[in-house]
């Protein structure tokens, strides 16, 4: 059992709740989580596991990708997952003849998305970058050189999508197929990134692209604008519409700092914390579409976390876990989906990670070990199918036909002053006690339950102040590794008998620390 001392405490205030119709009078309390379980919302929000990023296609043919990819798949039950790179030249799929026709090979694509299937994830299909024999120039961008040029003819980029989209067709299967995601491009709005072309060139491949796919399939879901700072929306859907071009989906990205395009992780950032910008963006995207020529097309915000740098220790440390759960709590059911970037630090936009624990954008580092946004999605994961009626905005309360399940937090964003996340969140933060938040749930027959707690925060499921612990070593050992692992597998802090009687509510009393993160099961026994 992982923070004795806790565990504890929570003996302690667990005595107090066993008879659940005697009320446990509070502390200092800071809140009250009260909901009944015959006041339903209705189903959940399903946004948070629709999707999750990882980086290129190429990084997806290893072993430790694939074993990742499962791992996140079955703990935070993510569907699809989505890559940059799948017609880089490193995945061979392009190249041509000395007279220039072209020769197509699928071979490492097809063992790329059969591993993704067989993780039992499908694949949100980014079509991108340019192959090196198509591309109009040289321009590149990351240490693996995407080449990030238009195509240097139209016809035939839109015949190797066609190609393309008729191989995954005859090796999947139609109907499988009909259940993937077509993206077109990687925010081309950042033209000294990943665009060297204009938005007219933009929409110039997006009409080709989608003419070849909805060639082999109309009901093949194709979209873009695919932007950086949800960008260019309307003016992508009025170009469909004009020029009378079918659009399944909108996808842009938002992050929570401000700056410009990091692609060798090396500047020094700050989160930005008078505003929601991620929330803003979904809430401003969603509206825009509901008033577009398009009102009805699912909004998929592809790329989205705290920080868009590889190299930003936010993304390790327990901060993000609650970050994580307040963006996805304020935005719930304003998108499709919400794919955070990224679930792995198998990673490479600027060079291999340098140390097991650098700021990289996955939820699980290198070694597979889980870092606290893990947990984020893991206990998401592990809520009811339906929502109860809950005015607190930071929980969620869900019921299944197995108990109630209550996830709750308090973030705050920490005063950092001047000094960037690359020098804060590099350091040992002790989170403060903020007070008690008192859990009541009314609405249960009468009988014997289990209450299950667990947590992430400061050195609960906090593999990164563990590793600080250890002196932060470059390398990690084979045993360090377990030893990391083990101090940090999820594992509830507690287990408890309670006892509900008629007519009473169950209440119970929880401690509460910035920037904690609880998750309370309640299970019928």
């Amino acid at each position: 059992m992982r923070d004795i001392g806790t565990a504890t405490a929570l003996m302690a205030v667990a005595s107090m709740a066993a008879a659940a119709s005697a009320p446990t009078p509070a502390r200092t309390t800071l809140r009250t989580l009260a909901v009944d379980v015959t006041k339903m919302k209705g189903p959940r929000d399903q946004a948070f596991r629709f999707c999750v990023g990882a980086g290129r296609a190429n990084e997806g043919l290893r072993a430790d990708w694939q074993e990742q990819l499962a791992t996140a798949h079955r703990a935070c039950g993510f569907r699809y997952v989505r890559f940059h790179g799948l017609l880089h030249d490193d995945m061979g799929v392009y190249r041509e003849t000395r007279d220039g026709q072209p020769l197509y090979n699928w071979q490492y694509v097809d063992k790329l998305y059969d591993a993704v299937l067989a993780a039992g994830v499908k694949p949100f299909v980014e079509l991108s970058f340019m192959p090196a024999a198509l591309a109009s120039g040289t321009k590149t961008i990351f240490w693996w050189n995407g080449n990030v040029t238009p195509p240097k003819s139209y016809e035939k980029w839109e015949a190797l999508i066609e190609a393309l989209t008729r191989h995954l067709e005859e090796r999947y299967g139609r109907d499988e197929v009909k259940t993937w995601y077509f993206e077109v491009w990687n925010e081309p709005n950042l033209f000294d990134g990943f665009w060297t072309g204009t938005q007219a060139d933009y929409f110039r491949l997006y009409a080709h692209t989608v003419a070849a796919i909805k060639r082999v399939c109309p009901d093949y879901r194709v979209g873009g604008p695919a932007t950086a700072g949800a960008a260019w929306v309307p003016e992508f859907l009025r170009f469909c519409a004009d020029n009378r071009l079918p659009v399944d989906f909108v996808s842009t990205h938002s992050y929570n700092v401000d700056g410009y395009l990091d692609e060798s992780g090396e500047q020094q950032l700050r989160l930005i914390r008078d505003r929601d910008v991620v929330g803003d963006d979904v809430l401003r995207v969603a509206k825009e579409i509901a008033a577009s020529p398009f009102p009805r097309v699912e909004l998929h915000f592809t790329e989205w976390s705290a920080s868009y740098s590889s190299r930003d220790p936010v993304h390790d440390h327990y901060f993000s876990a609650p970050f994580i759960l307040s963006r996805l709590k304020r935005v719930a059911g304003a998108a499709t989906s919400m794919s955070y970037w990224t679930f792995t630090d198998v990673f490479e936009e600027g060079g291999a990670g340098p140390t097991p624990f650098h700021g990289g954008f996955g939820l699980l580092n290198l070694q597979g070990l889980r870092k606290p946004a893990f947990y984020a999605y893991q206990f998401l994961n592990q809520l009811g199918e339906t929502e109860l009626e809950n005015p607190d905005p930071q929980s969620w309360a869900c019921r299944s036909p197995e108990g109630v399940q209550l996830l709750l937090w308090d973030l705050r964003t920490p005063a950092q002053g001047v000094a960037s996340n690359q020098d804060f969140f590099k350091r040992d933060l002790p989170a403060a006690k903020v007070g008690d938040v008192r859990l009541r749930v009314a609405g249960l027959p009468p009988g014997d339950y289990e209450l299950t707690l667990s947590r992430v925060g400061y050195r609960s499921n906090d593999v990164y102040a563990d590793f600080m612990q250890m002196g932060s070593p470059t390398w990690l050992s084979q045993r360090q590794v377990a030893q990391l692992s083990a101090q940090n597998d999820g594992t509830p802090m507690l287990r408890q008998r309670l006892t509900v009687t008629p007519g009473a509510p169950l209440e119970y009393v929880l401690p509460m620390r910035e920037n904690d993160v609880w998750l309370a099961v309640i299970t019928k026994r």
